[in-house]
């Protein structure tokens, strides 16, 4: 396992896709590139490969690509 540093990314809302999230937290430019890594098997999400780009996300839930990993942080209570 690598020392690699976990983002996190904090949601407006409870849930986010994968390709949404890709493009919000920076680690693509755009949707065409989120979907071409997805498909391509070079997405993991949970330290699992995922090609649904339209996966649901949630508190807590991580995905990897490039060797950046993101982890997804449900908003503040109110």
């Amino acid at each position: 396992m690598s020392n690699q540093e976990i983002e996190e990314i904090t949601l407006r809302d409870d849930m986010i896709r994968l390709g949404q999230l890709l493009k919000l937290a920076s680690l693509v430019e755009d949707g065409v590139e989120a979907a071409e890594l997805i498909k391509g098997g070079l997405v993991k999400v949970n330290g699992e490969i995922d090609d649904r780009r339209g996966r649901q996300l949630h508190n807590g839930d991580t995905v990897t690509v490039n060797g950046r990993t993101v982890r997804i942080s449900a908003p503040a209570a109110p």
